[in-house]
């Protein structure tokens, strides 16, 4: 199943996110992810792994695994290559081998200090806290990005972690509108204002952690999984299913790109097992009934100052 985005490319609407895939494990997950039939990935500079991506990625095309036009490659702009927009994206290309990508977002709605080109610093004051370059606007860096379009580096350009307000600022400024939003939503954090904005206008929306971050984001964020729900447990139960597979199956019909993350070969071709069945209307509003607007990916935890307040 793929989505359609509106500048007439297709995104398949299940991908594997490579977010805290340790490099040592990057080769055989994405491999044995490609022969499951994953054609989606999803990557960033901040990850620092786009490296180790490039290499397998080059080493399934070489090997007649997968074709590169049958891939979809997303990464991100960092935070701090703001005012670097067409140096970042030319950098990202040579680490993952690649002539062009088919998916570039803007990876938070903020600049930071410059910290060079592909470092991916999480910029702090001796106060402990995100220095924010206030001389480079949104604005500016959108227009970076879609120089990135015209110069053929970049198929579709987007946003990540931009509320109502911000995408609807986007949509102002913008001369190429952006294909995607990549956002945190899952059954305890469902923002269907937010999701329904962008679909109204013609923006997919992409859910990252859309399995609620489970063990990692406990672990990272002392946040609880959606995962452990009873109702959620119960819905599972009903279609034989797993609880994962129920929540991605959620977030597919809601016409939202999911991308969950595993370094687990087991979870890897679970999580992909969503399209053989559907769930009812009924039971799509009992998960809706278990919004908690609860957030599980909290950066502010790193940065001294909470970007979404």
């Amino acid at each position: 199943m793929e989505i359609t985005l509106n500048n007439g490319f297709k995104m398949p609407i299940v991908g594997l996110g490579v977010w805290r895939m340790e490099k040592e494990g990057v080769r055989d997950l994405i491999i044995n992810a490609i022969k499951i039939g994953y054609r989606h990935f999803d990557c960033a500079a901040d990850y620092k792994n786009e490296a180790e991506v490039g290499e397998v990625l080059t080493e399934a095309f070489k090997s007649g695994l997968v074709k590169r036009e049958d891939l979809f490659i997303t990464t991100k702009l960092w935070n701090s290559d703001h005012g670097h927009v067409i140096e970042a994206c030319k950098d990202s290309l040579k680490k993952l081998q690649l002539d062009y990508l088919d998916l570039l977002l803007v990876h938070f709605p903020v600049a930071t200090r410059h910290t060079g080109v592909g470092t991916t610093d999480s910029a702090l004051g001796d106060d402990g806290v995100l220095d924010i370059d206030t001389t480079i606007s949104l604005e500016t860096t959108w227009h970076d990005m879609e120089k990135l379009v015209s110069m053929g580096l970049v198929r579709s350009i987007g946003i990540s972690n931009y509320d109502v307000f911000l995408t609807r600022d986007c949509l102002a400024y913008s001369k190429i509108k952006p294909a995607v939003n990549q956002i945190e939503t899952h059954p305890y954090f469902q923002r269907d204002s937010l999701v329904k904005f962008c679909q109204k206008h013609g923006i997919c929306v992409t859910a990252h952690t859309p399995l609620g971050g489970a063990t990692a984001n406990a672990e990272w964020f002392g946040t609880v999984s959606c995962l452990d729900d009873p109702v959620l447990k119960d819905v599972a139960e009903k279609y034989k299913k797993t609880v994962a597979q129920i929540v991605l199956r959620w977030g597919m019909q809601r016409n939202t790109v999911v991308i969950p993350k595993t370094s687990k070969p087991e979870r890897l071709e679970e999580n992909f097992k969503v399209f053989d069945f559907e769930l009812s209307k009924e039971d799509m509003e009992v998960i809706k009934s278990i919004d908690r607007k609860y957030r599980t990916n909290q950066p502010a935890k790193f940065w001294g100052i909470d970007l979404y307040a």
